[in-house]
């Protein structure tokens, strides 16, 4: 049998993107093609990080091309390239931020900064540059979360260098406050505060920038919202019925403002007794997978009610950090890729390609 670039690309249109649920040939990841005499050579270029799934994917792709009668060697490069995508419209991308991801709750308390912080750690554990700004102006917690103390430096006396903590960039408010201030402003402060922790600061190519927005849909949400340039959102919730009324809320305040829903996390879904091993629906059963269902949207994955996830996060070690093998990272990353997938199908970010005009006297 000749081995041909068709047959190439109709064996592996079989193949499917464990993450994006598509085959690799529609969902244009298959490049450079190269056939000499049965030897095939080609690259498989991913638009999300997934270092953990890299050699499963080209296994995958080596045994679907084996199975072609005369095939030869078969090199396969595996890697990921991750692209700026489009955001709400007349809102400009930030400098060296490629992709913003807001993780948002309609009310506080439902684990929301625990899945921001874990969220971008497990990006940057599958190959990503990530920033992590922490928008909760009123109660900020990233700082104890990732375990960093001490003031950002500014080395031009009008920007400030991100802190760095487990491999990622970040910054918060209680960078800059001492820990036991409290924030007493209203809501045209809070919103200059946060765009200048957001445009003040000298982010680093950021293949994506997750920000954890303070709980709530109120004017200070959708302000923030309209000017940010935002990706994709998710939307952070536990099962039970109070807190599903509150995050649909904040699904819909996305949608009014042309947000994508990257999908929906819930948290707390369950809980396992460390004594005896008895699953009980704390706080209900089946609510993020009802209203993943009822708006259309993708749910992510489901956390369970750990005690290892408080108190590795209030430790300032988060559970991808601090076990990153267990079952719980392995859900958070998870996420990561199902989220970083779905931006990587959205459309792409064209604004560079355009020339700008400039008007001349002649």
């Amino acid at each position: 049998m000749a081995i041909t670039e068709l047959l190439i690309k109709s064996t592996l249109s079989l193949c499917i993107d464990p993450n994006t649920d598509k085959d690799f040939v529609n969902g244009k990841s298959i490049k450079n093609i190269n056939i000499s005499g049965n030897d095939v050579s080609l690259d498989v270029v991913l638009g999300y990080p997934a270092k953990s799934q890299l050699e499963n994917i080209q296994q995958q792709i080596h045994d679907a091309l084996s199975a072609l009668e005369g095939i030869g060697k078969i090199t396969i490069n595996v890697g990921s390239r991750i692209v700026s995508h489009s955001v709400q419209r007349g809102v400009n991308l930030l400098p060296n931020v490629k992709n913003v991801i807001a993780v948002a709750s309609g009310k506080g308390g439902v684990g929301k900064s625990t899945t921001s912080v874990n969220l971008a750690l497990a990006l940057a554990a599958e190959g990503a540059t990530v920033g992590l700004l922490d928008a909760d102006i009123y109660g900020p917690s990233q700082p104890q979360m990732l375990g960093i103390s001490g003031r950002p430096e500014s080395m031009d006396g009008k920007s400030m260098e991100p802190m760095l903590a487990h491999g990622i960039q970040a910054m918060s408010i209680g960078f800059l406050v001492d820990t036991d201030t409290p924030m007493v402003w209203r809501g045209p402060m809070v919103t200059g505060a946060l765009e200048q922790l957001l445009r003040d600061t000298k982010w680093r190519d950021l293949d994506y920038l997750v920000i954890d927005l303070p709980p709530g849909t109120g004017d200070i949400q959708l302000t923030l919202a309209q000017k940010i340039p935002v990706t994709g959102a998710i939307i952070v919730t536990t099962p039970q019925d109070i807190a599903l009324l509150d995050a649909r809320k904040g699904l819909k305040m996305f949608e009014k403002v042309g947000i994508p829903i990257l999908g929906i996390v819930e948290n707390m879904s369950t809980h396992i007794c460390s004594k005896c091993g008895h699953e009980e629906h704390i706080f209900g059963a089946g609510g993020g997978e009802v209203m993943s269902k009822d708006y259309n949207v993708d749910l992510l994955g489901s956390l369970p009610l750990d005690i290892s996830i408080r108190m590795q996060t209030d430790s300032g070690k988060p559970s991808v950090i601090a076990e990153p093998e267990s079952k719980i990272a392995s859900v958070y990353k998870e996420i990561a890729r199902k989220a970083a997938s779905k931006i990587a199908m959205a459309s792409l970010d064209h604004s560079a390609k355009f020339p700008s005009i400039v008007i001349q006297n002649t």
